[in-house]
């Protein structure tokens, strides 16, 4: 009997041999970009956008993206019932949305991230906003979070 399970130990602790998973290093580094190799346009598209989202909360109504401004999966998850839900908490918490101000802008392989930080009439709130923008010109990802002085490479793409 304890024989079979030694066997059996054995048989998991091979069948559990963990994998070698290669990452190319160059898909997550993030570096910071400077103000003369920001597109001025770009940046005013997802300054725009996004105040767009958050605006949303202060008059509840949306308009809806189109396919010239964001990628098919961004226009499918931010619907007007999503957005009604997230902002019936941030008004309640943060208070009435005010502007954005932009912090930074960030490069990756694919992505160019700009970092917001998102002004709210109450002086607790402390809200980040981050527009992904992707090789096409489009919006590939918008996402609000708490802000940090810091910029944390490592929720950039998460």
């Amino acid at each position: 009997m304890k024989k079979a399970g030694l066997i059996i130990c054995l048989l998991l602790l091979i069948g559990c041999k963990s994998k070698t998973v290669n990452r190319d290093t160059e898909d997550l580094k993030i570096k910071k970009v400077s103000g003369s190799e920001i597109n001025a346009n770009q940046q005013q598209k997802a300054y725009e956008l996004g105040k767009r989202v958050l605006s949303t909360c202060n008059t509840s109504k949306f308009k809806p993206f189109n396919e010239t401004e964001v990628t098919k999966s961004v226009m499918e998850n931010t619907t007007e019932e999503r957005l009604t839900k997230t902002c019936q908490r941030f008004r309640q918490y943060y208070g009435s949305f005010i502007d954005l101000k932009l912090d930074g802008v960030y490069k990756t392989k694919n992505e160019i991230i700009y970092r917001y930080h998102a002004l709210y009439s109450k002086k607790v709130a402390n809200k980040e906003l981050r527009v992904f923008v992707n090789d096409e010109n489009l919006i590939s990802a918008i996402k609000s979070m708490d802000w940090d002085e810091k910029f944390d490479a490592k929720l950039a793409n998460q």
